[in-house]
């Protein structure tokens, strides 16, 4: 009977390499989810350090490298002004 699989340890490698890779873009949609559910994280994640303005809708802050961004809720969820998810039929991207 023949071997069904001749190089094993590379097979796990491979399996190993899949799996960590799946693994970080689980981590990475929730983290980036986790950005867009409150102005509050997405200000962090957005590495803002000084609010100018901010109302129910939207806000402007100050990054660390002095640039001025605007945040605004679209849809329940916060983005970057001009930055906000397309939509084509069924599919978000």
């Amino acid at each position: 009977m023949k071997p069904l699989f001749k190089n094993k340890p590379l097979i796990a490698i491979v399996i190993c390499v899949f799996v960590l890779l799946g693994a970080f873009a689980v981590y990475e949609n929730h983290k980036v989810n986790l950005a867009h559910s409150t102005f509050e994280n997405y200000y962090m994640f957005r590495g803002c350090t000084e609010l100018l303005s901010r109302d129910d809708t939207s806000g402007t802050c100050k990054t660390a490298n002095g640039q001025t961004i605007k945040i605004v809720k679209y849809q329940n969820a916060w983005y970057l002004d001009g930055d906000l998810p397309m939509h084509w039929g069924n599919f978000g991207f």
